[in-house]
């Protein structure tokens, strides 16, 4: 994988804007403050596992990481989730000021369907990769997910209407950045598969995000931890405990693994990956 991260970060230091002035500054800043890279890593293995040209993959990943990146500043602005620290450094909106950090976030999304339309892949490729993101990232995707968590806030959920929120917060960016790998490969047969994995993967993404925030520190996070007990929001961990938790992401990581065996070429890597989130630390 650090293989595939130093790809991923060149590319996207290529594709950023290089000015001084303070938007340019505060997207370079939010997009190299560090980051585990997920999202565009499954876009890129998906895509070779599919016997894809990975280097043609690449404006497809780093568009989908530029999504998350806004998402980011976003989500931790006063009138959002109202955190101070992001991967251990103060938030775009503490660094830049509150306008600046919306305007960042602005300029990334926009910025990362310019970045799919530079890819050399055939236009329909690309008309569907668009289709995609877009809908990941919309409605009835990330935004969609994220009006739901707001007004979840304060108030006892159902855990249907929790999985039902992460699926759309969480799981939808995931998703398309699997499909978005199949179809760099031109392998669309391979899409449910890769759905069935990101499904699976992205729950247990989210509850062991859940956990963490109950478990660890903001030193080994990189953001502030307990914010959901503060924010009065139901987790996995509210409603199952901690070790019903623990034992939901084991069997969503077999079941991603297993969904593996449907897709034709090398797939060690990605089973890997789901193990290293399930028992991942920060």
């Amino acid at each position: 994988m650090n293989d595939c991260l130093d790809i991923i970060n060149s590319a996207l230091e290529a594709y950023l804007p290089d000015g001084e002035d303070v938007v340019s500054r505060a997207i370079r800043y939010s997009v190299g403050n560090g980051g585990k890279r997920i999202r565009p890593y499954l876009t890129l293995e998906f895509c070779r596992a599919c016997g894809g040209d990975v280097s043609r993959a690449l404006p497809y990943a780093c568009a989908v990481e530029m999504i998350h990146t806004y998402s980011l500043i976003h989500d931790d602005l006063p009138c959002m989730d109202d955190d101070d620290l992001r991967r251990g450094k103060p938030s775009c909106h503490v660094e830049f000021g509150y306008a600046n950090a919306l305007l960042a976030g602005d300029a990334l999304l926009t910025l990362a369907f310019e970045t799919l339309a530079k890819a050399e892949l055939p236009p329909q490729t690309t008309v569907s990769a668009v289709s995609i993101l877009a809908s990941a990232a919309g409605w009835s995707g990330m935004v969609g997910g994220q009006v739901m968590d707001l007004a979840n806030e304060g108030r006892r959920v159902t855990a249907r209407e929790l999985e039902a929120t992460d699926r759309l917060k969480t799981g939808a960016l995931i998703k398309a950045a699997c499909r978005l790998g199949c179809l760099a490969a031109g392998r669309e047969d391979a899409v449910p598969f890769a759905d069935e994995y990101a499904d699976c993967l992205g729950i247990a993404f989210q509850i062991v995000d859940d956990i963490l925030d109950v478990t660890s520190s903001a030193d080994l996070l990189g953001k502030p931890v307990g914010s959901d007990e503060q924010n009065e929001k139901s987790t996995y961990v509210t409603f199952y405990g901690i070790e019903e938790s623990r034992r939901t992401v084991s069997e969503l990581t077999s079941r991603a693994k297993k969904a593996l065996d449907g897709i034709e070429g090398d797939t060690s890597s990605l089973a890997a990956f789901a193990d290293a989130m399930e028992n991942r630390k920060n």
